[in-house]
C-alpha cells in the first residue's frame, strides 16, 4: 500500500467516522443525561431509537406528511413517550428499595414492550427503507467523498448538540438538572421540583435518540431491531467518561472514526469490535473514561 493510498484512507475514514460518530454521540448524550440523574443506564434508548423512526416512516410514507411535518411530529412523540414513561412507571418505583435494579428492570420491559409493538403494527415486519432526507449528491472534500445526506446528519448533529449544551449549562432549567444530577436533595433544598426536572431530562432524552434515529434511517435499512446500533451509545458514553457530557460526544467520534479506519484499513468484518477493543483500551489505562472525573468510592 503507497502513501498516496494511505492518505486517502485516512481522510476518507475521518470524514465518514465524523459522521457516523455525530450519531454515536447523540445517543451517548441521551444516555448520560439518564444516568446523571437516576445512575441507572437507559436500556431502553435503543428501542425508543427504533420506534421513532418507525412514527416518522409511517408519517412520511403511510399518511405523505412533509418532511417539515415528520420532522417535529416524530421529535414531539418521542418527548411525551419517554417524558410519560417516566411519569407513569419510574416515578411510581423511585421511592421504593433497590431503585437502581428495578429502574435498569423497568427500561428493559419498555425496550421489549416498543419492539413487540413495532413488530406487531405490520409495519415493522419486513425491512424498509427511508426516504433520504438531503440528497445523494456527492461532494468532495480534498480526497474525501461524502454525499449532501451525509453532510446534512454531521451538521444538525453539531448543531443539536450545540444548543442542547448551551441550554443545559446556561439557562435555568438547564442549571436545573445539572443540580439534580449532582445531588438531587440539595436540588430540592433550593426549591428545585425534582419529578418535573427527571421528567423532562427524560423527555430530552427520547427527543436526542429520535432525532439521531431520524437522521441515520436514510443510510440503513430499517428492521425492528435496528435498535442495536445504541450498544455503540453505550460504548461512546464509557471512552469519554459516563458522567461527562463532552465526553460523550468525543467518544461517539473516536468510534466512528475508529470503525471507519479499521474496515478501511484492516477488513470490514473487524468493524463490529473496533469499539469493544477501544472500550478495552480505555478501561485498562483509564477507567473512569478519558473525560471521566476521579473514580469515587460511594459509602454505604
Amino acid at each position: 500500500m503507497d502513501w498516496q493510498l494511505i492518505w486517502l484512507f485516512l481522510q476518507q475514514g475521518v470524514a465518514s467516522g465524523l459522521v457516523t460518530g455525530s450519531i454515536y454521540a447523540l445517543l451517548a448524550v441521551a444516555i448520560v443525561i439518564i444516568f446523571k440523574t437516576t445512575d441507572a443506564p437507559n436500556f431502553a434508548a435503543g428501542e425508543l431509537f427504533m420506534a421513532a423512526a418507525y412514527v416518522a416512516l409511517y408519517l412520511l410514507v403511510f399518511l405523505a406528511l412533509p418532511f417539515i411535518a415528520v420532522v417535529p411530529l416524530s421529535l414531539g412523540v418521542a418527548f411525551i413517550a419517554a417524558a410519560l414513561f417516566y411519569r407513569i412507571v419510574l416515578q411510581k418505583i423511585g421511592s421504593s428499595a433497590a431503585v437502581t435494579v428495578n429502574v435498569v428492570i423497568a427500561t428493559l420491559g419498555l425496550s421489549f414492550v416498543l419492539k413487540g409493538a413495532v413488530r406487531k403494527t405490520g409495519v415493522g415486519d419486513v425491512p424498509r427503507s427511508f426516504p433520504s432526507i438531503f440528497g445523494n449528491d456527492t461532494i468532495t472534500i480534498g480526497q474525501a467523498v461524502l454525499t449532501l445526506q451525509d453532510i446534512g446528519i454531521l451538521a444538525l448533529a453539531v448543531v443539536s448538540m450545540t444548543i442542547f449544551f448551551l441550554f443545559f449549562n446556561f439557562t435555568r432549567t438547564g442549571r436545573a438538572m445539572r443540580a439534580v444530577g449532582m445531588n438531587p436533595k440539595a436540588a430540592v433544598l433550593v426549591g428545585i421540583n425534582l419529578r418535573r426536572t427527571r421528567m423532562l431530562i427524560w423527555g430530552l432524552s427520547g427527543l436526542l435518540s429520535s432525532l439521531a434515529a431520524l437522521l441515520i434511517a436514510p443510510k440503513i435499512l430499517m428492521t425492528a431491531d435496528m435498535g442495536s446500533v445504541v450498544i455503540l451509545g453505550f460504548a461512546a458514553a464509557i471512552i469519554g467518561g459516563f458522567t461527562s457530557l463532552p465526553g460523550a460526544v468525543l467518544g461517539g467520534l473516536i468510534i466512528g472514526i475508529a470503525e471507519n479506519l479499521v474496515g478501511l484499513f484492516i477488513s470490514s468484518r473487524a468493524i463490529s469490535v473496533a469499539p469493544f477493543v477501544a472500550i478495552m483500551l480505555v478501561l485498562v489505562l483509564r477507567p473512569q473514561g478519558l473525560l471521566g472525573g476521579k473514580v469515587a468510592v460511594k459509602k454505604v
